[in-house]
């Protein structure tokens, strides 16, 4: 099974929010998922996003794949500077 960190579609017509979900690749963009680890608001000013930064590093640790999309929010939260080095931070750990 290979699982994605992606944005999910929420709110009405032209006035979209997404919530950032950790599902698997083969299911629908608006579909079934795993976790909800945050939320992103590109309509606001600023664009608001909070994501659960412990639930995001849990995943990418375990092999999660972050789409184009999540991996530019990830890294301006600078929860992923690199993905080297968050499984350095799990092999340390280990």
């Amino acid at each position: 099974m290979a699982v994605k960190i992606r944005l999910k579609r929420m709110g009405a017509k032209k006035k979209p929010f997404y919530r950032v979900v950790v599902a698997d690749s083969r299911m629908p963009r608006d579909g079934r998922f795993i976790e909800e680890i945050g939320y992103y608001n590109p309509l606001t000013d600023p664009i608001e996003v909070k994501i659960n930064e412990e639930k995001a590093t849990h995943w990418l640790e375990k092999g999660a794949i972050p789409t184009d999309t999540v991996k530019f929010l990830f890294k301006n939260l600078g929860i992923l500077d690199d993905k080297k080095t968050v499984k350095q931070q799990s092999e340390i750990e280990a």
